[in-house]
C-alpha cells in the first residue's frame, strides 16, 4: 500500500526516533509499504518519520546510481544491489574529508542543495530478520545512509545549510508545508488550508 509521505513543517520530521523490537505490530507489511511508497516517489531512501512514524527504521535502494555515468563502474556495481533495511541504527563511525553532493528529499520537494558530508562511515543495525550488522560503506551509499540517518534523528538535509541557503529557500519551505506545490506521489502537508 502506498503511503503519504509527510511534508516539510510535520513536527513528526523533527522528533527524536524510538527503538523498536522483533515484535513491532506488523512490521514485514510496514517494510513492505515503505518500499512501495519509495518507489512510487521515486525515491532511493525512505525513514519511518516521512511516513508518520517516529520509530528507528529506514530502507535505501540505491540502483537508480547504476545510470550514472559520473561514478566509477565500480561503485554503480555495488550501488544497484544495494538494498537495505536499517532498524535501530546507530553510525558509529564517520572518516574521510567532507564532501558536497547535490541532496534532495522527498518530504522536500523540488528543493536540492549540496550538502557537506563525511566520506565513509561506519554503522550498526537490525535487518529485516532483526540479525545484527556492522557495515563500513563510502561514496554515494554512504551519503545516502547518512541523509536517511539524519531523519531517524529529526534532522532534514536543509539543517546542514549555510544560513545564507537557508534563508533564500525560506519562501519554498513555507508553500511546500502549506502544500502549495505540485508532487506526483501522495503527500500529506502540515499547514495546507482545510477545503470545505
Amino acid at each position: 500500500m502506498i503511503l503519504p509521505i509527510l511534508a516539510y513543517g510535520d513536527p513528526i520530521l523533527r522528533k527524536k526516533t524510538k527503538e523498536i523490537s522483533k515484535d513491532y505490530p506488523k512490521l514485514d507489511e510496514l517494510i513492505e509499504n515503505m518500499f512501495e511508497t519509495m518507489y512510487a516517489a521515486y525515491g532511493i531512501g525512505l525513514a519511518a518519520p516521512q511516513i508518520g512514524l517516529p520509530v528507528r527504521m529506514f530502507m535505501v535502494d540505491a540502483a537508480p546510481f547504476e545510470d550514472d555515468d559520473d561514478i566509477s563502474e565500480e561503485e554503480r556495481d555495488f550501488l544497484k544491489n544495494f538494498k537495505r533495511v536499517f532498524i535501530n541504527p546507530k553510525i558509529v563511525e564517520e572518516t574521510g574529508n567532507e564532501w558536497a553532493f547535490n541532496e534532495g528529499c522527498l518530504s522536500i520537494p523540488d528543493v536540492r542543495e549540496d550538502v557537506f558530508r563525511k566520506d565513509t562511515i561506519t554503522i550498526e543495525y537490525l535487518d529485516e530478520n532483526f540479525n545484527k550488522k556492522r557495515e563500513t560503506v563510502d561514496g554515494i551509499a554512504a551519503r545516502i545512509i547518512q541523509h536517511e540517518y539524519d531523519h531517524v534523528e529529526g534532522i532534514l538535509f536543509t539543517d546542514r545549510l549555510s544560513p545564507l541557503k537557508k534563508r533564500l529557500i525560506k519562501g519554498k519551505l513555507a508553500n511546500i508545508s502549506k502544500g502549495k506545490i505540485k508532487v506526483d506521489y501522495r503527500m500529506r502537508f502540515p499547514n495546507a488550508k482545510k477545503k470545505r
